[in-house]
């Protein structure tokens, strides 16, 4: 296959969200396996901050914003987000992924909560070189509020569309979208409203499941279709097989 894809790991996947910081290296493992053995047109991983983030982001009150002299919450919640970061890139690097950090902080600007701005450039530059940026959410600054939290899901959506991405997946600790427990093949703005879907149970301050599903029926409107599945399918999604999770958008 040669299409440009977006890998996007939950944060449940990789981390514990009901310990503090807690990396599944194993589950990482797994997954870089899978990375390294892709034949796409270049993979950018984006991934959650699961249980190294979320608890630092709610206890300073990230989601209201930064004011002078308040600002103690950026730094202690970039650097457990940058840790996280981490441990994913050295696990792609173990099996011999080009891999490097990419962190939002550095690079992107909001206003409002919502992601208005990214440098891109030196992202295309690293695809053309066959590297694989690994991004993740993050705090970023934010024109209105002084600073904000964005989320994967809100990163999947922006550079999708900025770099050009052909399938967007999402693997998550959950088959895919479930509706009373089943797993609902696909999702568009007109079936979308009919669904139960709820939100994350541990802590998170980006809106868990409906989040997603929100930025990727955005996507959709800019003819990118996303693939919701559970973390084993991720060989499936990469190769372009079924992996009996959620559709949004597409055929």
């Amino acid at each position: 296959m040669s299409e440009r894809l977006i890998l996007k790991l939950g944060g449940s996947v990789i981390t514990d969200k009901k310990a503090d910081c807690a990396v599944n290296r194993g589950q990482l493992a797994t997954i870089a396996s899978a990375i390294a053995g892709a034949r796409t047109g270049g993979i950018v991983v984006i991934h959650g901050a699961g249980s190294c983030g979320h608890p630092e982001a709610k206890r300073y009150h990230l989601d209201t914003g930064a004011k002078p002299g308040q600002t103690e919450g950026i730094f202690v919640t970039h650097r457990a987000v940058s840790s996280l970061n981490g441990a994913v890139v050295d696990a792609l690097r173990e099996k011999g992924v080009a891999a490097v950090g990419v962190h939002p902080l550095h690079t992107g600007i909001a206003d409002n909560g919502r992601l208005v701005g990214f440098e891109t450039r030196h992202l295309e530059t690293m695809l053309g070189l066959g590297m694989v940026p690994v991004i993740h959410g993050d705090v970023v600054m934010d024109l209105s509020r002084g600073a904000c939290i964005v989320s994967g899901d809100q990163l999947v959506r922006y550079l999708s569309v900025a770099l050009k991405i052909g399938r967007v997946g999402l693997a998550t600790d959950v088959p895919g979208v479930l509706d009373g427990g089943v797993v609902v093949p696909s999702i568009t703005k007109e079936t979308v409203a009919a669904l139960r879907i709820g939100s994350s149970r541990h802590t998170d301050v980006t809106g868990g499941m409906k989040g997603k599903i929100d930025e990727l029926l955005g996507l959709a409107d800019a003819g990118i279709r996303s693939d919701i599945f559970h973390v084993s399918r991720i060989p499936d999604f990469l190769a372009g097989s079924g992996h009996g999770g959620t559709i949004v958008g597409g055929e």
